[in-house]
């Protein structure tokens, strides 16, 4: 079977399991948020947290909630790191250092997943299951939380309340995360990924000298890893290492998203079916065009060593070619899970642009669990405001008229990413070390920096391996990024939110722009890529394309 063959195979196979789980789990996600009924489990944590279940937040609690849960998970996360060594299961490991420590606690607390260590050599199993693998659980909570209060905000009118972070926070962990992760963990075990508290298994090498192999609870980590958008590995070669994954079904499973089905769920809650659909097209479109962009770059590589190789395989492994590493890596930052079964880094001049594309549209093409849905809803915003100033009247969404504050609202968390990137970067590549840092020069060096304020600020995760990401300049400006990145766009979004709950619906009018149709498909995509062009493509144009034409 030819490579590309079984890339196609795969991508139909993909296709095809996320559209049978579409409707359920969307309507499934959709009755989670909107029962009354609380489970028994639930009621215990709600208990033992002196948490009213009935009660419901303004915006600036809510936001107090996420803000106030985030600011502890650090915390906590930062304290196991530096008392590993007092810790069970810690392997004879030691203290991780404090600027690893702050920017590894901040990494996984923001869904970000960065990592600046070698999982293997540096985290002992508790710290991986304990601390780690816990984050993976909750950093998708959080934003799946934030996603169904902003979904609130569209359904609700003349309140001041979007529901209650804690138990939004705990139906989705307890009713949606855990379970999928237990199967999916299930399944990856039986296709081979391990699961092990063992240090590592001792081998012989065919020179005949002896060493050792890293093992790890792979499995239960690698299903919440992908399912929540996270991609943090446990193992320092992420999804190409084939503990984590083995073979190509693997990686099948290993590619499913949550976050397809949440414009089901979108749909469902404000009572229009096609209001989901139509976001779901907008990014499965800027999907695709960005698939075709990183498969056909990846197999009509024109560098010298592909052209004498026959192919371009560097930095792929054999097992899955040039076809599933390019479905992976544009799934990968498509959301904003940040795992790699292949290096980056080595991907041409515009195969290496197509991923950096993806989080630079802001990671909506389907996006991070929950935050790809408000993430395109901020977008859905700006191009009916775009809309309003063309045929000069008040635009409206979803019967909720956009005013100074919801737009004001909406641009801040449209332009908190860009200013991060950038700013970022800029000041980067102005400092005298970042030279040494970089494994490459001209423009692909620009494009390793760029690339990492792009995970960072973006909460992605994976990286152009060629940066060394370990100063202390890399370590503290990529901790604020992630948590800037994350944060401002979460309190814009929920102030959104509050602002459009107090509202009254208005009815439908003949001036009204329909937004279940083509015209508002073709708005809001246009309005992506403009957005991403006019903020990116000087930088752009000096790193990936300036490589692809050299």
């Amino acid at each position: 079977m030819s490579d590309t063959t079984a890339g196609l195979i795969q991508l139909g196979l993909l296709l095809a399991a996320l559209a049978v789980v579409y409707r359920p789990l969307g309507d499934y996600l959709a009755r989670v948020f909107s029962t009354e009924k609380h489970l028994k489990v639930e009621k215990g944590l709600y208990k033992l947290f002196r948490v009213d279940p009935d009660s419901e937040q303004r915006w600036p609690t809510y936001a107090a909630g996420v803000l106030g849960f985030s600011f502890v998970s650090v915390v906590l996360l930062y304290l196991l790191q530096r008392l590993q060594p007092l810790l069970p299961w810690s392997l004879g490991r030691g203290s991780v250092s404090p600027g690893v420590a702050f920017n590894t606690a901040v990494s996984f607390v923001t869904n970000t997943n960065w990592q600046s260590y070698v999982p293997e050599t540096t985290m002992g199993h508790f710290v991986q299951m304990a601390g780690l693998t816990v984050q993976n659980f909750l950093s998708a909570g959080v934003g799946l939380a934030v996603a169904i209060a902003v979904t609130r905000g569209f359904v609700r009118a003349k309140t001041d309340r979007l529901g209650n972070f804690w138990v939004d926070l705990t139906r989705g962990t307890i009713r949606v995360l855990l379970p999928m992760a237990f199967v999916f963990a299930i399944v990856l075990v039986a296709l081979g990924v391990v699961q092990s508290l063992k240090a590592g298994v001792a081998v012989t090498n065919p020179d005949g000298s002896s060493g050792t192999i890293a093992l790890a609870p792979a499995a239960s980590q690698e299903a919440i890893k992908e399912l929540g958008t996270n991609g943090g590995g446990v193992l320092n070669a992420n999804s190409a290492h084939p503990f984590e994954n083995p073979n190509a079904w693997s990686n099948l499973v290993e590619l499913f998203l949550i976050p397809v089905s949440l414009t089901r769920t979108f749909g469902k809650l404000v009572g229009n079916k096609r209001q989901g659909y139509v976001l779901l097209s907008v990014m499965g479109l800027l999907w695709a065009a960005s698939l075709a962009l990183i498969w056909f770059s990846e197999a009509h590589a024109s560098n010298p060593a592909a052209l004498a190789a026959g192919a371009s395989m560097e930095g792929k492994e054999q097992r899955f070619g040039i076809g599933l590493t390019s479905l992976f890596a544009d799934t990968t930052t498509g959301t904003s899970t940040g795992a790699v079964n292949g290096a980056h880094d080595s991907l041409s001049g515009l195969g290496g642009g197509g991923p950096l594309l993806n989080m630079l549209y802001g990671e909506i093409s389907p996006g991070g669990v929950g935050t790809g849905l408000y993430g395109i809803l901020v977008m859905a915003i700006i191009a009916m405001f775009l809309a309003g100033l063309m045929v000069g009247r008040t635009p409206e969404y979803l019967g909720k008229k956009l005013g100074r504050r919801e737009v004001t609202c909406a641009a801040i968390a449209m332009l908190a990413m860009p200013t991060v990137v950038l700013l970022g970067s800029g000041i980067a590549l102005l400092l005298p070390g970042t030279a040494g840092a970089l494994g490459n020069g001209g423009a692909h060096g620009l494009s390793e920096v760029l690339y990492g304020y792009a995970s960072t600020g973006n909460n992605n995760g994976s990286a152009f391996g060629g940066l060394t990401a370990t100063s202390d300049w890399f370590q503290s400006s990529f901790g604020v990024a992630m948590a800037f990145g994350r944060f401002v766009p979460i309190l814009a979004v929920l102030c959104l939110a509050g602002s459009l709950a107090a509202q009254r619906k208005v009815p439908e009018t003949a001036g009204t722009l329909p937004t279940t149709g083509p015209l508002f498909a073709t708005l809001l995509t246009g309005t992506v890529v403009l957005v991403a062009a006019l903020t990116f493509i000087p930088a752009l144009a000096l790193g990936p394309i300036a490589e692809a034409l050299a």
